[in-house]
């Protein structure tokens, strides 16, 4: 059973870099989403996804760095926040319930969707948040990443896409200074948690996501600004309201 488990598990953690890589957002959604399925506890499904992250963020990075799709003024500017976020973040996932806040995650997430189709129907706008008024973007974006086993992409990619910067270069960077956020929760979770029994899962996820980043980066290069608006503004409505309406069916 394990052996079929490990199998889909890096089929999933392609796929779900594939969509990271290539659109900045939505591996650590989708791969706490299935683990949590599968029956693996919240905590530990969101620590097995950082651990995993540590080798698809660098690969990630790397690749970016190459296709060079990465700004490193806003790269600096988003990595210490982040870095403090999601150890934050980390620590409130291990000792309280981080369901509370997920409801206000969502729908914020989900205007930012909105806000960003509608740029790729008009076109580009004046960038409204740039220099250090990215810096608690980082910091919000780490701590809800790690409390809700993904959403580092999500909460800083859409905003800033939808603040006016240009998608490659956010994606790029954005995905290139995650490395460095998940170092940290990992490290975290491993004091708190202890995650060794879950190790099929992270390592099925870092090889999936591993053979996936540089070609998930190369798209990001490739597709043209205005689709990867549309493309990126669509992922963030279609996932925010399916986890809106997962919410409401438990209520």
């Amino acid at each position: 059973m394990i052996e079929t488990n490990f199998f889909i598990v890096v089929l999933i953690g392609f796929l779900a870099q594939m969509i990271d890589g290539a659109l900045g957002m939505a591996y650590g959604v989708s791969s706490t989403t299935f683990l949590t399925t599968v029956g693996v506890p919240p905590k530990i499904a969101s620590a097995s996804v950082h651990t995993a992250e540590v080798f698809t963020t660098f690969c990630s990075g790397i690749s970016h760095w190459k296709m060079k799709n990465v700004d490193w003024g806003i790269f600096r500017r988003l990595v210490i926040p982040g870095v403090i976020g999601g150890a934050l973040g980390a620590y409130v996932l291990v000792s309280f319930p981080g369901d509370l806040i997920s409801p206000f995650v969502n729908i914020y997430l989900l205007v930012m969707g909105v806000v960003v189709l509608i740029r790729g129907i008009r076109g580009s706008v004046k960038k409204l948040i740039e220099g250090n008024k990215l810096i608690p973007v980082g910091l919000i974006g780490g701590f809800f990443d790690a409390v809700g086993g993904g959403g580092w992409g999500p909460i800083v990619t859409s905003t800033m896409v939808a603040s006016g910067h240009p998608p490659r270069y956010t994606i790029g960077s954005v995905n290139t200074a995650e490395f460095f956020v998940t170092i940290v929760q990992t490290l975290t979770f491993t004091v708190f948690l202890g995650i060794g029994k879950y190790w099929h899962y992270i390592l099925g996820l870092a090889i999936g996501g591993v053979l996936a980043a540089p070609l998930a980066a190369y798209l990001c290069r490739k597709i043209p600004e205005k689709k990867l608006l549309l493309i990126v503004g669509a992922l963030i409505i279609v996932l925010n309201v399916r986890n809106i309406v997962l919410l409401l069916v438990k209520i």
